[in-house]
């Protein structure tokens, strides 16, 4: 694949020397009015805007200005390339010129996004531009030229800390009741003046918010993890003794701690802390915002370790909640209908669990729960405030940012009035040594909380996961190997293409742009017939690769059943999970199923049957929708039909398994189609685990590349198929 034009985003606009020159000798009227018809309409001004991209990336680090332009050319390609396929009145060749032109910009921007591996979730993002993008969108359009639509003239400007949607709220009758027993709720100020006065100046010029994340990213100061106060008692009101590092937190609330994020790893007990944490505080009534497939767990657990408080969950409009309740959970899908009675409750504590789902600042569910998290700290500066994941890094550092907002350590600009105090007490400013290990300490002491089941829970039996290779007989086999050889053969044509344009160019460099090049488009054919070009893309391989596998990961589940008891089969894709439950039937096998559309209460009851019915011997789960807030503790064994693209994703599947209350060594066992990009893939994601490992872990994991595993996926395959060449 050539690069595109300077300026045109074509291969065919005359940029170069020899080509002005060459033109000139075709004739100079017949070049001008070629170069003025390629420079009309959107295309040239967003290659001129992307090549700016490209030359800071080349720099160093994109900045957050080329960030915006950046995801506001991807926008504006893809609106463009559906404009285009849609134009009737062009001709084939027009049509396919134009998109060829269009190809040319995305070739530069997926090789802009190589160099700078955060850029590339920008090329898919769908959120909602913020106001600057919108503006700079506006004037990307005036500069084509074109006509504006009257929507493209107008900026929507959102309240940042208003995303109430006044239509779709709603106030449930008990709501209202409680109001009227209730019109005043006196704000505690008792903390406000002392916050204030702490804010110094010494930091007040400088730019802390990058570099509180730099401190993390290098990893230095061991475990991320506050001292903790020793506990003086493992007793709960419910009767249930705790263990030592569970009665530490708690016992740092009781002494005046108020923010937390809490990020043990799975299976430790963060649930229980966070209701015991609310009970010796006082932080009655706490709001708790859940994933939707564990709010009624999360009664349960209100119930089993505060039997002496009442919880109400928040179902659809909230027509049958209790507003008197102690405990309100409300769940991220319906929180937005609820947020104006919420903000108003008057609230003494939050807590949000599986708070990585926040980390998106364009999301609905970001800003309906910074909206709250802001409202509750305002009347009660001193509230409790909980975030709670095992997995607080998804992909990148960045994903603290809207963590941290919720808490109230940052704003979107600078630390809060807490965290600068902490940071001025260091002596130190981000040009000094030592800064960055002593920012990391500050903002660690801030609440952060992480321990490790190894270090903590020795009762806690150790996990391991162990590969089953399998052979892909049969026709499924030979479309998969088939399909495998296209892509491949396809990825070396192109990388071919471009070497030949650009023989100079660094081979390695020229793999991962081709491989990035490759990426964007099979994105681009998800949302279509999820085929790339000729042949299938990276997303339609791996799901095929799934379906061959079911068969023969059922069987193995089988065979383990037969032998060690019940047992947890995990698959990503719903046609996996179908071919897998007919299979163990055909063997005798009762089951149940844990899906993405099933009801709260249907799941719960799933849950009770396979940890109560000796029958049934397998639980069949779907790796995405049973991934979090799931306690499978009665199997110890666990079969990964398929693969995740993080590992984060599949460490929470293994941990609905491996949790407080196991009592056998867990032994996951995943699935790998020998011989295909499925082993490539397991090989990737073990990679991953490492940025958790540096950032919180204080762990000396290897360093494995910031991009994403489609992308590293697709570098290996070509690599090694250039290599052979």
């Amino acid at each position: 694949m050539a690069t595109s034009g300077h300026d045109s985003g074509s291969t065919k606009s005359g940029n170069t020397k020899s080509g002005n020159r060459q033109g000139a000798r075709r004739g100079a009227p017949q070049q001008r009015r070629r170069q003025h018809q390629d420079e009309a309409g959107v295309i040239p001004v967003l290659a001129r805007t992307v090549r700016t991209i490209e030359n800071s990336a080349e720099r160093g680090k994109v900045s957050p200005a080329n960030r915006t332009r950046f995801r506001v050319v991807a926008v504006l390609v893809r609106e463009e390339r559906a404009r285009i396929k849609a134009d009737k009145s062009l001709s084939d060749a027009e049509r396919t010129k134009e998109l060829t032109r269009l190809d040319g910009i995305a070739t530069i921007m997926a090789k802009t996004a190589a160099r700078d591996t955060t850029l590339i979730q920008l090329l898919t993002d769908t959120a909602p531009l913020s106001t600057s993008a919108q503006e700079l969108r506006r004037a990307l359009l005036m500069e084509a030229g074109g006509e504006l639509a009257p929507d493209d003239l107008i900026v929507v400007t959102e309240a940042p800390l208003k995303p109430i949607v006044e239509e779709r709220q709603v106030v449930p009758q008990s709501v209202k009741q409680f109001q009227m027993s209730n019109p005043f709720l006196a704000p505690d100020f008792s903390s406000v003046g002392a916050a204030q006065a702490a804010h110094g100046t010494r930091l007040a010029n400088w730019e802390l918010i990058e570099p509180l994340f730099r401190s993390f990213e290098v990893g230095v100061g061991g475990a991320a993890s506050m001292e903790l106060p020793e506990a003086h008692s493992l007793a709960t009101p419910g009767g249930i003794e705790l263990m030592r590092h569970q009665a530490q937190f708690i016992e740092s609330a009781r002494a005046g701690h108020r923010s937390y994020l809490l990020a043990d790893e799975p299976g430790l007990g963060k649930t229980a802390q966070a209701l015991l944490a609310a009970n010796v505080t006082g932080s009655y009534p706490l709001l708790v915002v859940v994933p939707n497939v564990v709010k009624v767990n999360w009664a349960r657990e209100v119930e089993k370790w505060t039997p002496r408080r009442t919880a109400t969950v928040v179902h659809g409009d909230g027509d049958d909640i209790d507003a008197f309740a102690d405990v309100v959970i409300v769940n991220y899908e319906v929180l937005d209908r609820h947020v104006a009675w919420l903000s108003r409750r008057g609230f003494k504590g939050m807590v949000v669990d599986e708070a990585h789902f926040i980390k998106n600042k364009e999301s609905q569910r970001s800003k309906n729960v910074q909206a709250l998290s802001k409202s509750i700290r305002a009347v009660t500066p001193k509230a409790l405030m909980i975030a709670l994941t095992g997995t607080p890094l998804i992909n990148q550092i960045e994903d603290f940012r809207m963590i941290w907002q919720f808490l109230g350590w940052i704003d979107d600009k600078k630390p809060l009035p807490e965290l600068m105090r902490r940071l001025e007490e260091t002596e130190l400013d981000p040009g000094d040594p030592g800064f960055f290990r002593a920012a990391r300490d500050a903002v660690v002491d801030m609440g952060i909380v992480r321990r490790k089941k190894v270090d903590v829970a020795a009762d806690i039996p150790a996990r391991r996961i162990a590969d089953i290779p399998v052979e892909l007989d049969g026709e499924a086999g030979r479309s998969i190997r088939e399909a495998e050889a296209a892509l491949v053969a396809r990825l070396v044509e192109r990388y071919h293409r471009v070497l030949a344009a650009r023989p100079e160019s660094d081979p390695a460099e020229l793999i991962r742009l081709v491989a990035a090049a490759e990426l964007e488009e099979s994105r681009q054919a998800g949302a279509s017939d999820g085929r790339s070009g000729s042949g299938d893309n990276v997303f339609t391989m791996v799901r095929k690769i799934g379906q061959a596998k079911a068969t023969p990961a059922a069987d193995y589940t089988v065979n383990l059943a037969r032998n060690v008891g019940k047992v947890v089969f995990f698959a990503k894709h719903i046609d996996v999970m179908d071919q897998a439950e007919k299979y163990f039937a055909a063997a005798g096998l009762k089951t149940v199923s844990l899906r993405g559309d099933q009801t709260s209460k249907a799941r719960q009851a799933a849950i009770d049957a396979f940890t109560n019915d000796p029958d049934v011997a397998v639980a069949v789960c779907s790796l995405t929708a049973a991934g979090v807030g799931v306690n499978l503790q009665a199997a110890s064994n666990v079969v990964l039909a398929e693969l995740s693209w993080t590992n984060a994703e599949q460490t929470q599947a293994i941990d609905r398994v491996h949790r407080i209350g196991q009592e056998l060594p867990v032994t996951a066992w995943r699935i790998i189609a020998a011989g295909t990009l499925d082993g490539r893939i397991s090989q990737l994601i073990d990679e991953k685990a490492g940025l958790a490992a540096r950032a919180l872990d204080g762990g000396a994991a290897l360093e494995a590349a910031e991009g994403s595993v489609q992308l590293e996926a697709l570098v290996a395959v070509l690599r090694d198929a250039v290599g052979q060449l």
